[in-house]
């Protein structure tokens, strides 16, 4: 389909929305911003009014003037404002970040230093390097609350979003849109900084509703950018991750849990990897990219920063019976990607102390109520594998546990692959694919298989080479989405890696080993992006024990290094979190400054004030009050008390509470399994996974038990003395409402019917002392089993 033809006006707007360079001049009455496209071929000049004290008034020039007329322009005005000093040059930018107000005057915050991350076919994107915020009116004009002590404490929180770190931009290409988004579906006008991924989406609204226009502001999007050139046979590509975080309900760790009543959750990142091969000889080159997705557990829950308890008591709400919230989320994400949406929960089965299991047990149940309402096509498919577990059994591999989890996910929602015509990308972008046929990925070959078996050589092959669209999501947890789901985002990346360099022609195989070359290249990117994400949502690097293990990393190193990070950790979620979230808060316009209304810093606990919010608004008065269950060390939970609260739990004669996991399988299909780990991927008619999900997700009615799949029986391990003694008699009290001054604690005990010995062993193996640390302390800091996770 060819682009339509525009007229000369239309020409010219659409090369002047690409200004990448601007020199910021100012009079005493006004700012001239001058901007520039990268060919110096469009010059466009921006008036601001400096005579208002409080008031945003701007006009943009409609002229598209060449730099000599620019310049006489700016000659001009210099000579009309002699009498009061003149023109005068105040820096040069690369792009206006946003407009904000607090109690007093409008600041501008401008990019004044950028640095180039790398390249999507042609279109570069860039990381703000440096950033500078100017203060609008002239001093002559500023009232005194624009020196009062609030206004620049509002000013120096707001300084302290370091906008240097891990956020970035591109004038031409749709950053915030995923790669299959930007080619498939066409972004009208300015449209495209309200999506989630845009951080300085409230900064910029005042700019481009008035002017209609956003060639002078910049999209920011934050979290991680990362891109590498990489060689298979002698084939050069270029590899790109990129992590968006959502600005809905963003914060910190312990300030932003769960879901909430929009149906936006905590960490919410969307995790794109970039497969590019550079055109050569004249031919279009092709691209292939997979997305996928990390979140918090949808449900109304939190955790009580503290500075005495590295690990507060998690808080689960009960105002929420019908599962509103989560069914909100997970429509938003079938809006967003598709369906089927395949749910991976890395949560503990158990627990000594019940913590991760509380939620585990209600995510289940949540599941399983919401897809009693979706059709058996659009039903959610729940994994429940307990990665921790899993991990601390000698001889498991689990990064190849999570490759078979990961094929059995990537063969229900293909990959993106297309190649790019030779009007390129950007005339791809704006004709869209949306006519393409389109077809899911096979589990080993491409409709472009004639073309890869030829060695590509046949330009005909190649124009008939098939679109591929990814249909679905992965989304994956665990319980801070930060440790353990880096590791199995990794290994889903690591899966559809093979298949994208398949797809491009570049490999004869689907996979790669994990001893390949590339299998490590690709672990030290999703390890650093890891890290980049702990940090700005948990205080610290991440936890990459698995990485480590993987590389042969020194045992004690590790741990030491674990340790490390966990006090990192506990550190800035007890000192510093408080004031990074009310710096968020102000960046994103969800707090904004009012005279005689309480500041920010006077408002408490911004998890408290967005319950509140939900509470007030959906539950009567008389029923408010939230269950605190991961309480005293002698109150054991287990997941049947969620189960018997809603009912799930009433046939289970042998007490074993609600069991979320896989229905039990006899000793010879366990061996079988795990004999078979070391063999290629079967496919999941061979492993009996095909069948298990028919009967578990899609069966009809009331006997629907999809929330009951459980992945646990694929681990190559017999079943421990632990497994064993698990939950064979349990004493459940059941709920009762009371007010909610009172505390409400569920008492049940676990009997263990086996000998503890083994695991205390097990244990104080792991507990090597760490130079310089006490024991002590050292057991303090870890989870009650002993472990960093």
């Amino acid at each position: 389909m060819a682009a339509p033809e525009r007229s000369n006006d239309q020409q010219v707007d659409m090369s002047s929305s690409f200004l990448q360079k601007f020199r910021l001049y100012e009079t005493r009455s006004n700012f001239y911003m001058i901007g520039r496209d990268k060919n110096r071929t469009c010059w466009r000049v921006l008036k601001l009014d400096r005579t208002d004290p409080t008031e945003l008034n701007f006009y943009q020039d409609s002229t598209a003037y060449t730099e000599a007329e620019c310049f006489e322009t700016l000659r001009r005005i210099h000579e009309g404002n002699r009498s009061s000093g003149g023109l005068k040059f105040v820096t040069t930018c690369y792009g206006i970040i946003g407009f904000v107000r607090f109690l007093g005057p409008y600041y501008m915050l401008i990019i004044t230093k950028r640095r180039k991350l790398g390249e999507i076919c042609g279109h570069t994107v860039y990381g703000v390097a440096k950033s500078k915020i100017i203060t609008i009116p002239h001093a002559s004009v500023l009232s005194n609350v624009a020196y009062s002590k609030d206004e620049k404490r509002y000013k120096r929180l707001l300084c302290t979003v370091d906008l240097s770190k891990d956020f970035f931009f591109s004038y031409s290409y749709h950053i915030m849109h995923s790669l299959q988004s930007n080619l498939s579906n066409g972004v009208e006008g300015h449209t495209y900084y309200e999506t989630m991924f845009v951080w300085n989406d409230y900064l910029t609204r005042r700019i481009r509703n008035n002017a209609k226009d956003c060639m002078w502001t910049v999209a920011l999007v934050y979290g991680f950018f990362k891109q590498v050139k990489l060689s298979v046979s002698e084939k050069n590509f270029r590899l790109t991750l990129i992590a968006r975080r959502s600005r809905h309900y963003a914060g910190t760790r312990y300030l932003k849990r769960g879901v909430n009543e929009k149906g936006r959750v905590a960490n919410d990142v969307e995790t794109e990897q970039i497969v590019f091969e550079e055109a050569q000889d004249g031919n279009p080159g092709r691209i292939s990219s997979v997305v996928q997705n990390r979140g918090s557990i949808p449900l109304f829950w939190s955790q009580e920063t503290s500075r005495l308890n590295i690990r507060p008591d998690i808080i689960l709400s009960a105002k929420d019976p019908s599962y509103e919230a989560t069914r909100l989320h997970f429509e938003n994400l079938a809006k967003r990607y598709g369906n089927p949406i395949i749910i991976l929960n890395l949560i503990k089965t158990r627990e000594k102390r019940p913590r991760e299991t509380i939620l585990r047990a209600e995510f289940a149940n949540a599941i399983k109520v919401i897809n009693k309402g979706l059709s058996k096509e659009d039903r959610l498919r729940p994994l429940h594998w307990d990665l921790h577990k899993h991990s601390r059994k000698k001889g498991t591999n689990v990064l190849a546990i999570l490759d078979r989890l990961a094929t059995y996910a990537l063969n229900l929602t293909g990959i993106f692959y297309f190649q790019l015509t030779s009007d390129g990308f950007q005339n791809t972008m704006e004709n869209n694919i949306g006519e393409c046929s389109t077809h899911d990925l096979p589990k080993d070959e491409t409709a472009s298989d004639s073309a890869v078996e030829n060695g590509n050589d046949s330009k005909d092959a190649k124009e008939e080479a098939t679109t591929m669209l990814q249909k679905g999501i992965l989304r994956t947890n665990c319980i801070d989405c930060l440790d353990r789901t880096n590791v199995a985002q990794y290994a889903y990346g690591l899966v559809a890696f093979g298949r994208q360099l398949h797809a491009l022609g570049l490999t004869e195989s689907t996979t790669i080993d994990l001893d390949n070359p590339l299998a490590e290249d690709l672990m030290g990117i999703y390890e650093t992006m890891g890290d980049t994400l702990a940090l700005q949502y948990g205080g610290s690097a991440a936890h990459n024990k698995i990485f480590c293990e993987r590389r042969g990393q020194w045992k004690a190193a590790t741990q030491s290094q674990e340790l490390f990070r966990t006090l990192q950790r506990y550190y800035s979620n007890a000192y510093m979190d408080a004031e990074k979230q009310d710096a968020i808060n102000l960046f994103l316009g969800y707090f904004q400054p009012q005279q005689d209304k309480p500041a920010l810093w006077e408002l408490g606990s911004d998890q408290h004030y967005n319950a509140a919010r939900f509470l007030a608004s959906s539950v009567p008065e008389n029923s408010r009050s939230t269950m605190k269950r991961s309480l005293s060390e002698s109150s054991i939970l287990s997941e049947g008390s969620a189960a018997a609260r809603h009912g799930l739990a009433e046939n289970d004669e042998e007490g074993k509470g609600l069991s979320d996991s896989a229905p039990e399988i006899s000793t010879s299909e366990t061996a079988m399994i795990a004999a078979s780990l070391s063999a290629p991927p079967p496919t999941l008619e061979e492993i009996g996974l095909d069948e298990i999900l028919e009967n578990d997700c899609f069966c009809n009615g009331d006997q629907c038990t999809c929330a009951a799949f459980d992945m646990d029986w694929v681990s190559s391990s017999a079943n421990s003395c632990e497994d064993e003694s698990y939950g064979r008699s349990t004493a459940v009290r059941s709920f009762e409402t009371i007010p909610e001054s009172t505390k409400i604690e569920s008492e049940i005990r676990v009997i263990e019917s086996c000998s503890g010995n083994t695991k205390r062993d097990e244990v104080n193996g792991e507990e090597e002392a760490i130079a310089g640390i006490p024991q002590g302390y050292v057991r303090w800091v870890m989870d009650e089993e002993g472990h960093f996770w």
